[in-house]
């Protein structure tokens, strides 16, 4: 089972690492591969890997209430 997940959200310009034993969540300057598929992305292409349910919210409270903007 995966123990941490790389995000890219729309407007966002960076990466993020969120490692989920830590609990933790971090700015993340791509390299290689990665830096390839992030270049894509600024193009507008998507690049889904392992992941059954991402749902962008606008906010924390958002999510914490069951609700999914739509």
């Amino acid at each position: 089972m995966a123990k941490a997940v790389i995000l890219g959200i729309p407007g966002e310009e960076g990466l993020w690492l969120v490692d989920l034993d830590a609990g933790t969540v971090k700015p993340l300057n791509p390299t290689g591969e990665l830096a390839t598929a992030s270049s894509l992305r600024k193009a507008g292409g998507i690049f889904v890997k392992a992941i059954d349910l991402a749902v962008a919210v606008s906010s924390a409270q958002v999510a914490l209430s069951g609700h999914v903007d739509g």
